[in-house]
């Protein structure tokens, strides 16, 4: 008797509840809010460097060449070879600029008069340019790079000995000199690894008059170099890329969901106004039944960006939500399913992506909040499977129940 009393007493609500939920529905408006998205085929990709990446050490040799004033009176100038050496410090603070204090030493041979010899040792600021990552897109593991570059500097040149010196201080040959000359260049950059690169340069100094000690005929001299050596990268070489545009679409689909999900609650909460209406229903004791109590769903997804295993800090709530959920219910075991998108990469390379999804969430769960590995198991099902209609929601890891 009480059950059936029961029995009555509901569908009399459940009758008051159905027959005023059509009109209060349509009292029912609900203020959507939305966000534009961004044509991401119009976005550029930027970089950032930290403060403290990118720096590099350059050790060289090479040869000097000075196009200087090149007379005998045997007729029988030549342009003499000498050994130089090279050392630079330096930093690419972007992708495509850096910047580096060359130095430079060694001796000078020339022709004027006689046979003319002397020593120098130069510092220069450089200005460097990436023309690869400018013209060819940004890539820190590009083989060859070719790097044109300017500079200017100063140059001491001294024990000049030289029966062509011209230029006197205080009566005498003036045996030294002092001049600021500028340069330009090209450098060209081999990839032996991360953190070491091969380079040869060709460099040409200008200088006034009065580099050698000496000022006869043409108004500028050059010394043209050639040095090879290498670069070594401080913590290799590393660029932040961001873009103000990334996953605006995928934002725009949750800022959808939650619209419809305050519909829904609009729509419920007018519904449940109606029925509080119409009460008090009649009380009626339910009878004593045991009820099981049945575990909820497991709903929590983890989501990646594209060709991503690495979880974010606002999915790794999702991975705090799945390990409470396990905790809670010690007997389950579950399996976790990683999944790639089609669209972007082959078949073998989204399955082993998709099982370093997997395998990244089974990591967190196990090291992160301990959960007892023999629970858990995972895999990596790659494209083959979508378990979205939107490709771009696919990179993502799914929890299922297991045995």
């Amino acid at each position: 008797m009480k059950k059936q009393l029961f029995y009555a007493a509901t569908a009399i609500c459940f009758g008051a509840f159905a027959g005023f939920t059509a009109s209060a529905q349509d009292d029912v408006v609900v203020e959507e809010e939305s966000i534009s998205v961004v044509d991401v085929s119009n976005c550029k990709t930027n970089y950032a460097v930290n403060g403290h990446d990118n720096w590099f050490i350059q050790v060289g040799a090479g040869i000097d060449v000075p196009m200087v004033e090149n007379e005998l009176a045997s007729g029988d100038a030549k342009r003499h070879i000498t050994a130089a050496y090279n050392g630079a410090v330096g930093r690419w603070f972007s992708p495509y600029l850096a910047f580096r204090f060359s130095a430079y030493g060694g001796s000078l041979h020339w022709d004027n008069v006689n046979f003319s010899r002397a020593k120098y040792a130069n510092l220069n600021f450089d200005f460097m340019w990436n023309m690869c990552n400018s013209l060819g897109g940004v890539n820190p593991d590009r083989p060859v790079s070719v790097i044109p570059y300017v500079g200017i500097g100063g140059t001491y040149v001294w024990n000049i000995k030289s029966e062509g010196t011209n230029i006197y201080r205080k009566g005498h040959s003036d045996r030294r000199s002092w001049t600021l000359p500028v340069s330009a260049g090209i450098q060209f950059r081999f990839r032996l690894c991360r953190y070491v690169d091969f380079f040869l340069e060709g460099r040409a100094q200008f200088y006034g008059d009065n580099f050698n000690g000496a000022a006869i005929d043409e108004p500028v001299d050059i010394n043209i170099q050639a040095i090879g050596g290498f670069s070594f990268n401080i913590g290799g070489v590393k660029y932040q890329a961001y873009n103000a545009c990334k996953d605006q679409a995928y934002i725009a689909s949750l800022n959808n969901q939650v619209n419809d999900l305050r519909a829904e609650l609009a729509t419920t909460a007018a519904a449940l106004a109606v029925a509080e209406s119409q009460l008090p229903c009649p009380q009626v004791t339910q009878p004593d039944c045991p009820e099981a109590p049945a575990a909820a769903p497991l709903m929590s997804t983890v989501r990646f960006t594209i060709n991503s295993a690495v979880i974010s800090n606002e999915e790794m709530v999702n991975v705090y939500n799945a390990a409470q959920y396990i905790k809670a219910n010690p007997d389950m075991k579950v399996v976790i399913k990683g999944y790639a998108d089609k669209d972007t990469g082959t078949a073998e390379y989204n399955k082993g992506l998709s099982e370093r999804r997997a395998k990244a969430v089974y990591d967190a769960l196990t090291k992160t909040y301990g959960i007892s590995a023999d629970r858990l198991s995972y895999e990596g099902l790659g494209s083959a499977d979508q378990p979205y209609d939107t490709n771009n929601w696919n990179r993502i890891v799914i929890f299922v129940p297991g045995n």
